[in-house]
């Protein structure tokens, strides 16, 4: 699932492309796609509308458009927005067609079909339940300790708690947690001010540096909004090594399930809590 740095990648590429642009045609292929409203309605109000602005918040992309309402786009397990000239035939996943009044596409392919489009007035009611931004200035290593303090669930499903921290997956939470030298059962209210100090930094360290990348593809499941991957992948530590050795201390990298969720840490590095 493309999390933070894939969606950051996205919005800064899109924003400098759609900017200024006039929709001129929306398709909608996979009816499902569309949250709300129906889908002729979201093709009627979408058509005239001009990009104003593109932004991110938590894993959802935002095009605020200029008579007011805003499109959310949650890109879920498989989902890509990819720019293409309008003679490109569609591929067979692609659920939603926007046409822009420079000729060019802005297509959603979705081989998974989990992928959903909110058109709202006031995206609120879509985001009300996210937690902090991990990016953002107000949130500091205070703002952090405070909020694991009050949690005695273990770190890892912690960091992909939506709700609790807006931005992290999979990847990336193991990735902070081997940073951070955090075993991911551990529980979060018994870090102490050291320890929840750590977490912060690798935070934001593990997801500036994917986002200087671009973003992580594995299985061709994120592109850019050009079709060519991210690069992080090279620069992970730990997730998808299960078996392999540790570049930090050489002991053999473990995979565990939890909370559903296959989980990458080092044993030592990672001291069992």
């Amino acid at each position: 699932m493309p999390e933070l740095p894939e969606v950051e990648t996205i919005a800064r590429e899109l924003r400098e492309r759609l900017v200024g642009r006039t929709m001129t045609g929306a398709e909608v292929h996979w009816p499902r796609t569309i949250a709300t409203p129906s889908p002729a309605e979201f093709e009627r109000q979408v058509v005239g509308q001009t990009v104003q602005a593109v932004g991110r918040r938590g894993k959802f992309l935002l095009l605020q458009f200029s008579e007011g309402p805003t499109l959310l786009v949650h890109l879920r397990m498989s989902g890509q927005l990819l720019l293409e000239p309008r003679p490109v035939p569609l591929g067979k996943h692609v659920r939603v067609v926007f046409t822009l009044d420079d000729g060019t596409t802005l297509r959603f392919q979705d081989q998974r079909k989990f992928g959903r489009m909110w058109l709202v007035d006031d995206p609120q009611v879509v985001l009300s339940g996210l937690g902090p931004e991990p990016l953002a200035d107000d949130f500091t290593p205070q703002v952090l300790a405070r909020l694991i303090g009050r949690r005695s669930g273990m770190l890892k499903p912690l960091l992909l708690n939506q709700s609790f921290l807006a931005g992290l997956g999979n990847i990336y939470a193991d990735e902070v947690l081997f940073r951070a030298r955090l075993h991911p059962c551990r529980r979060a209210n018994s870090l102490n001010e050291a320890e929840a100090s750590r977490l912060y930094h690798a935070i934001r360290q593990v997801l500036g540096e994917a986002i200087t990348g671009q973003g992580t593809t594995f299985d061709g499941m994120y592109q850019r909004v050009n079709g060519a991957s991210g690069s992080f992948q090279d620069s992970l530590l730990i997730y998808g090594r299960a078996g392999e050795v540790c570049r930090e201390c050489g002991t053999r990298i473990e995979r565990i399930a939890l909370g559903g969720r296959g989980t990458h840490f080092c044993p030592r590095c990672q001291p069992v809590p």
